[in-house]
């Protein structure tokens, strides 16, 4: 337990020194911690501490999970889906998660609408933009960013809050400040042409274990940190 409440608050405290350079507010930067592959008992130990928001990738993997941990914490989690997503787990998604980091295509953002339930509030969703042009990455082309938008923005039961990257990797983190760069500039483009709402569209969800004060510099409002909470991760589970 003291080493996640350490992490938690070493994050906290690198996050408050990288706004301070950016002339930002610390409570404008969200921490998702990415909890694939690690068990349930160390997400109750990063609860206990005051995490709120958890990060999944692998849905076999997450929805046991999800509930084990919910009965242990009794009470409703946020849960961000942070992978890449197949149609034929669209639903499954769509049901047990608050966010969804990835929608990067129409047919994705089409059946999440139709398949999250009336029941819940509208599933928060962000548009994954392919800012390093990897062809192994998924994520729409920056150029393809504004009209996939527009188009989710218009859909059902989603809401749209912005977009996301995961910059190629790299030993230095300086590295990835020209994608998070370019990130913001999109994300302020999209904003501009006026086919989304200002309001909801807020978010960039960019940085990571290795790279994350570079991407609050550069204007994150969420970071996804695994490794640096948790540690290292020992298993691999096959991806949604």
């Amino acid at each position: 337990m003291a080493a996640v409440n350490d992490a938690l608050a070493a994050i906290q405290a690198r996050v408050m020194a990288a706004c301070q350079r950016a002339a930002r507010s610390p409570g404008s930067v969200q921490l998702v911690a990415v909890s694939k592959t690690f068990p349930a008992a160390a997400l109750l130990q990063a609860f206990a501490a005051g995490q709120e928001d958890f990060g999944e990738s692998y849905l076999q993997e997450a929805l046991p999970k999800i509930e084990e941990t919910e009965a242990q914490a009794g009470r409703p989690l946020r849960w961000h889906f942070i992978g890449p997503l197949q149609a034929n787990k669209s639903a499954a998604v769509a049901k047990a998660f608050t966010w969804v980091h990835g929608v990067d295509r129409e047919r994705i953002a089409v059946r999440l609408s139709e398949q999250r339930p009336a029941t819940l509030p509208p599933l928060n969703v962000c548009v994954q933009v392919n800012v390093s042009g990897e062809a192994t990455k998924s994520g729409c082309s920056p150029a393809d960013a504004v009209s996939l938008c527009a188009t989710v923005a218009r859909l059902p039961r989603l809401r749209l809050r912005g977009l996301m990257c995961i910059p190629a990797a790299e030993d230095d983190p300086q590295a990835s400040r020209p994608a998070f760069a370019g990130l913001r500039a999109l994300f302020e483009t999209i904003r501009a042409a006026g086919q989304v709402d200002p309001q909801s569209f807020d978010t960039l969800s960019m940085g990571m274990s290795a790279d994350f004060e570079v991407a609050v510099e550069e204007g994150a409002t969420l970071i996804r940190v695994g490794t640096q909470i948790f540690g290292t991760r020992e298993s691999t589970v096959a991806a949604a």
